[in-house]
């Protein structure tokens, strides 16, 4: 039996510096197993995988359905557990989706990226992937998760469909409410014990009608935009003929609240409105419960026929919303799936 197996996908964790950029390459990928072996002193065997080797702002919707088609493929009684190597930019977007899609696992799955290619002594890669591989062999549970140490030099661990995107100028990764898993050290898991955190008992293998049918699933809805909003976002410059998104997902500002004004291009209410008319859906995202919102403003959203996705990362919601439009046909079944459908505790509910 094989320890781990290790899936590359490129990325800046398999990138080296070629003349004055950075990109990926034939070899990059493996240099991780390389500088493992000469750092740690473990007796890990491993077999790798290489189904995409790219850039991930690359990535496109589809690749994810291939990339997790060919990790279901993994025969899991051979493997104590499985890593991905993934680019930081996109990380956040495939380790919500990967989450949806491989929920039912009966082994660790753990995604892992690198702020700076492998060849960088400021890069955390490589500490990245010996605290999953440790973690892996000594007491790792079945599920998705991802492993990324901070700027303090803490190896935290995130549910996949509770991470968000990287901060551009630190370099650091985000959850809703600040909230992970818990902290790794040399393989131990410091857990977090907040009642919003399912138990350990609870992640156990989770069978939703994605990860049951995902043989079924050849192609993800990407008729889906997202628009974040700013002072004097005009919605007038959004027009569209007969190739129209089927949906909007429409970020809020941090009280939950935008443009709320009763008419002009500037109103978010009017465009809600035409939306509606023209067939297309409207949600509202990142923001706590429904229950929690309380700003007048917000409720005219509402009453012009946004749905709110409260309580999910933006990122876990653009996944899940692909998968929604991909499988339902009526809106009403798509709403019901978006808010109260948990399929991989993406919902931050309390648990216990």
């Amino acid at each position: 039996m094989k320890d781990i197996m290790v899936v590359f996908t490129g990325g800046t964790i398999g990138s080296t510096k070629q003349g004055s950029s950075v990109d990926v390459n034939a070899s990059g990928s493996y240099m991780i197993i390389d500088q493992f072996k000469e750092q740690y002193d473990l007796d890990v065997s491993m077999e790798t995988i290489q189904p995409i080797n790219i850039l991930s702002e690359n990535l496109i919707a589809q690749q994810w359905l291939s990339l997790a088609e060919q990790i279901k493929q993994i025969p899991q009684d051979q493997y104590k557990g499985i890593i991905v190597t993934h680019g930081s930019d996109t990380l956040a977007y495939s380790a919500a989706m990967l989450g949806f899609l491989l929920s039912h696992t009966r082994i660790p799955i753990v995604l892992i990226a690198s702020n700076y290619p492998l060849e960088d002594e400021r890069a955390n890669g490589l500490r990245n992937f010996g605290e999953a591989v440790q973690w892996i062999m000594k007491e790792a549970p079945p599920g998705v998760f991802v492993v990324y140490e901070n700027n303090r030099g803490d190896s935290q661990l995130y549910l996949a469909t509770r991470l968000m995107q990287c901060e551009a100028f630190t370099d650091q990764y985000r959850s809703p409410y600040e909230l992970t898993l818990g902290q790794l050290k040399q393989g131990k898991l410091a857990w977090s014990d907040d009642p919003r955190n399912p138990t350990l008992q609870q992640l156990v293998p989770v069978v939703n009608r994605c990860s049951a049918s995902i043989e079924q699933v050849t192609e993800l809805a990407d008729q889906i935009m997202y628009i974040k909003p700013f002072p004097g976002l005009n919605y007038e410059l959004y027009q569209w003929g007969s190739n129209k998104p089927k949906a909007i997902v429409h970020d809020l500002y941090h009280s939950a609240t935008a443009c709320s004004l009763d008419s002009g291009p500037y109103s978010l209410p009017v465009f809600i409105r035409r939306c509606r008319q023209q067939g297309i859906d409207v949600y509202l995202t990142p923001a706590k419960r429904a229950e929690d919102v309380q700003y007048a403003s917000t409720a005219k959203l509402f009453e012009a026929g946004a749905v709110l996705l409260g309580g999910m990362a933006p990122e876990a919601a653009m996944a899940k919303l692909m998968l929604g439009y991909t499988m339902l046909p009526e809106h009403e079944d798509i709403v019901s799936f978006m808010t109260e459908e948990e399929l991989y505790h993406e919902l931050h509910r309390t648990y216990r």
